[in-house]
């Protein structure tokens, strides 16, 4: 299949800036030399993370603007009169596991932040043409009782009772924001269209800029738990999940469901494969024998199932024409980028 041209030059907002997946994003925007970019983050200091990460030459064609709670309502609206945008790539939303007040932490930026954007931008920003939406696959996903081949039909089975549940309310809060994104769009019927983008455990470099490991995303921390020597005297168990991506891929299906039209009133289900923690730290002791010490012993179980629920990721591939990484090449960047930051050993 011909991908469709992206268009000339052209002005994105970019949501939730600082964080992993987005800064992945903001690269591949930065790297096509095609566009200028607002990006938005809760404070000054996190704005400031997002310029420092970016590359020196790209530094002119980016610029943040803070939005503290993307709850509020017209939290975005400041932002969209700034110019006429293009599109807009929300990727604003909480993935975290210190959840003390599950709708203050989770469910409201969630669910309010992404009806709120696209109200703004339905009110205040005639010019965008497409919305692209960071969800997940924690929106299709039904652990309880898995499909045996998972695609962009399936949805998560929940309840606001499930969402409670600290152990539940993330997948929770992107079912609900996801399924409040699509009712948007049929009730209000928009100048834009949409397109989301339901990505598994990201794992990849961590960005550019980050102050500590602590800091790095939850998909990595399994990885970076590894190289700590974290998991040295027992493995932890992979479950619940047992696909990933490389975020790298993650940004890149963001961009082309941005520009490619047919990608509009789409979700895609973005996966690159299966793992379980023993084959990650099989990785790492084959490449990097210098901290094999570190690492669980060799003969430890792996306890991926023979019955693991399968996906599908055709649409991703045939419409944005993904090539997916692989999990051997992903774990590597990884480990570089963790070594790289990971305090010298005295």
């Amino acid at each position: 299949m011909t991908l469709t041209k992206v268009v000339p030059k052209g002005e994105v907002l970019l949501t939730g800036g600082s964080g992993f997946i987005a800064s992945h994003i903001l690269d591949y925007l930065l790297d096509e030399g095609l566009f200028e970019v607002v990006a938005t983050a809760r404070s000054d200091a996190k704005g400031r993370q997002i310029i420092d990460g970016v590359k020196p030459e790209h530094r002119k064609l980016v610029s943040y603007v803070v939005v503290e709670d993307i709850s509020v309502p017209g939290a975005f609206d400041t932002v969209l009169k700034l110019t006429p945008f293009d599109y807009v790539v929300h990727t604003a939303s909480p993935y975290h596991n210190n959840i003390v007040d599950p709708v203050k932490d989770f469910l409201d930026p969630a669910i309010k932040g992404t009806t709120g954007i696209l109200h703004s931008v339905k009110a205040h920003a005639p010019s965008v043409m497409r919305v692209v939406i960071t969800s997940s696959s924690a929106a299709m996903l039904n652990p309880g009782n898995h499909a045996k081949v998972y695609d962009e039909s399936h949805w998560a089975t929940v309840s606001w009772e499930d969402a409670m549940d600290p152990r539940h309310t993330y997948r929770c809060s992107k079912y609900f924001s996801e399924k409040a994104a699509w009712s948007f769009m049929v009730s209000e019927k928009p100048h834009f269209d949409l397109a989301v983008i339901n990505s598994t455990y990201n794992f990849g470099p961590i960005q550019r800029g980050l102050p500590n490991l602590e800091s790095m995303n939850t998909s990595n921390h399994r990885i970076r738990d590894l190289v700590l020597g974290r998991m040295r005297e027992q493995i932890e168990p992979t479950a619940p999940v047992f696909t990933w991506v490389d975020v790298r891929d993650v940004a890149l299906s963001h961009v082309r469901a941005m520009t490619i039209p047919e990608a509009g009133d789409s979700r895609f289900y973005v996966v690159g494969g299966h793992f379980s923690n023993k084959r990650l730290a099989d990785i790492i002791r084959e490449h990097f024998p210098q901290i094999a010490d570190d690492l669980p012993p060799a003969d430890t179980v792996d306890d991926f199932p023979e019955d693991v629920y399968q996906f599908d990721n055709t649409r991703s591939r045939k419409v944005l024409g993904l090539k997916y990484t692989d999990l051997e090449t992903s774990v590597v960047d990884t480990v570089r980028s963790i070594l790289d930051l990971r305090p010298t050993k005295a």
